[in-house]
């Protein structure tokens, strides 16, 4: 995929300019570098994967295609323990969902950082089987299915790209209950 394909499966959802979001698991930043784009350069985004070496990639990326931003937070964790982030308008998940059995609890740990009706936008491989690579997919349909469970209302699928591996990707959003007591 591209830097066209992170637009096409990000765009459907029609994100806000200025919102503040964190890309869990955002590696060398693909999809960070597709949610600047969407957000303007006033939104926070907060990059958060436990790789150095990638982060410091997508840092440099960012830097040379928009300009160094103090919006643009740089974060070396794992995003499965606790974050000091302030409450955020959405949490992107790109290909990192996969490598949890777990899922509903790690959604309630990562919705307890959204504002009620703040949304979670999530980019998959569309299946239910994985492999070495990709232990643990999950199809929109196995989404649609978790998300009211981990606390979250309104599962809507945006888009699908093919994929060479495990037959397509998808996106999709789903938005923390005002109620949910998942946090």
């Amino acid at each position: 995929m591209n830097h066209n394909d992170h637009l096409d499966l990000l765009r459907p959802a029609d994100l806000l300019m200025g919102a503040s979001f964190a890309d869990l698991g955002a590696g060398s930043g693909a999809f960070t570098l597709a949610l600047r784009e969407l957000l303007g350069p006033s939104s926070d985004i907060y990059a958060i994967d436990r790789d150095k070496g990638a982060l410091a990639e997508l840092e440099r990326a960012h830097n040379q295609r928009f300009g160094e931003s103090e919006h643009l937070h740089i974060i070396h964790a794992d995003f499965t323990g606790e974050l000091k982030l302030p409450t955020l308008d959405g949490i992107l998940m790109a290909n990192s969902l996969h490598y949890f059995k777990k899922k509903e609890k790690l959604l309630r740990h990562v919705g307890s950082y959204l504002k009620p009706g703040g949304g979670l936008l999530l980019v998959e491989y569309n299946g239910d089987r994985g492999n070495l690579w990709v232990p643990h997919p999950l199809s929109f349909e196995t989404f649609r299915e978790l998300a009211p469970r981990a606390g979250f209302i309104h599962p809507r699928l945006l888009a699908k790209k093919p994929s060479g591996f495990l037959r397509e990707f998808y996106s999709a959003v789903a938005y923390k209950n005002q109620t949910s007591n998942s946090g």
